[in-house]
């Protein structure tokens, strides 16, 4: 089995999922030449030319079929300096005070959703300081710019090691993100690296 795929992700999933994921698959498919990159935006497989698209969040009725390759939650994150600088939040209210990195696109749900009382409670970003990728926001908390709601698969090594410490995690609405890999075509053939890269993805991506 020969040929080329080319893939589309966004930056957290390609540097925490898929990256380390990659030389595993092209040691079985030696003959298979990949081209990733990385956007949050949601791309035309057609007109980007991607055989593969690596999509987070509730997918809209198209004719692309989709595989489902597992689900996260989101938690509220901040760098240890940052806290010791502006304080600790222990409720929703107290987020007021807080720089709270927000996504400068549209996202399937804006804001942050708590649970308070029973009920959800959308807390919204700060405009003031926006970015257009996960791995971004992700920097931006580690250098104490403000509070992050991230997929917990990207931060679960920063907490291991100190580097972010979870915050308001008593009010997690739990609300769970799925990831899923999309390419073109309705159950027709697909080409054979395209199917292999898309098994080996279900088996390994783990969450």
């Amino acid at each position: 089995m020969a040929g080329h795929i080319r893939i589309n992700t966004s930056g957290s999933f390609g540097n925490h999922v898929l990256a380390p994921l990659i030389p595993g698959f092209m040691a079985l498919h030696p003959n298979v030449s990949l081209e990733i990159f990385h956007t949050d935006r949601v791309i035309d497989l057609m007109e980007e030319r991607a055989d593969v698209a690596i999509r987070a969040g509730p997918l809209k009725s198209s004719s692309l079929t989709a595989r489902k390759l597992g689900a996260t939650r989101n938690i509220i994150v901040a760098s240890p300096d940052y806290l010791r600088k502006h304080g600790t939040p222990h409720s929703a209210a107290e987020l007021a005070k807080h720089c709270r990195i927000g996504f400068a696109y549209s996202r399937a749900i804006e804001g942050w959703p708590l649970l308070i009382d029973g009920e959800i409670a959308t807390v919204p970003a700060t405009r003031s300081l926006q970015v257009g990728d996960g791995e971004a926001m992700r920097h931006l908390a580690l250098a104490g710019a403000g509070l992050a709601r991230l997929a917990a698969f990207t931060v679960k090594s920063d907490i291991a090691a100190g580097r972010l410490k979870p915050l308001l995690e008593e009010f997690n609405s739990g609300d769970i993100e799925e990831f899923h890999a999309v390419y073109i075509g309705q159950g027709g053939p697909l080409p054979a690296r395209v199917r292999a890269l898309l098994d080996f993805l279900r088996e390994n991506v783990h969450l």
